[in-house]
């Protein structure tokens, strides 16, 4: 398996300047790379100098008929569903950004949120 980028300081940078603007999202590492969660739920991030959103399929849909969107696949041949890297044309917009940022955001509120606590596959108590 290949390494996992980086992103460059300058990225990083950027991305939390981007971020600040959304109150519900908690900064948290992923992939070695700051994301976003809003109710322990991923939404947005960096993966290396990729920006990528989690959105719901229309949305989805919607940004893939922009030149240079892709779905978001950190290791070759396992995309992660209902994420997509946003296309260098909208990362270099500040307005459409924070557009795409919201809208992955808004996604997230209508998630149930991720229950702390407890190992992964624990039925804690059978709750």
């Amino acid at each position: 398996m290949p390494p996992i980028p980086r992103p460059s300081p300058a990225s990083v940078t950027r991305y939390r300047a981007a971020l600040a603007s959304q109150p519900a999202a908690v900064e948290r590492t992923m992939f070695g790379c700051p994301c976003a969660f809003v109710g322990g739920n991923m939404t947005a991030g960096l993966y290396g100098d990729d920006w990528f959103v989690r959105l719901p399929a229309d949305e989805r849909n919607e940004l893939f008929a922009t030149d240079g969107a892709r779905p978001f696949e950190p290791m070759p041949g396992r995309p992660m569903r209902e994420y997509v890297v946003l296309p260098p044309s909208i990362v270099a917009d500040d307005a459409a950004l924070a557009r795409w940022l919201s809208r992955a955001v808004a996604f997230a509120l209508t998630l149930p949120p991720k229950r702390s606590g407890g190992t992964k596959g624990s039925k804690a108590g059978g709750r």
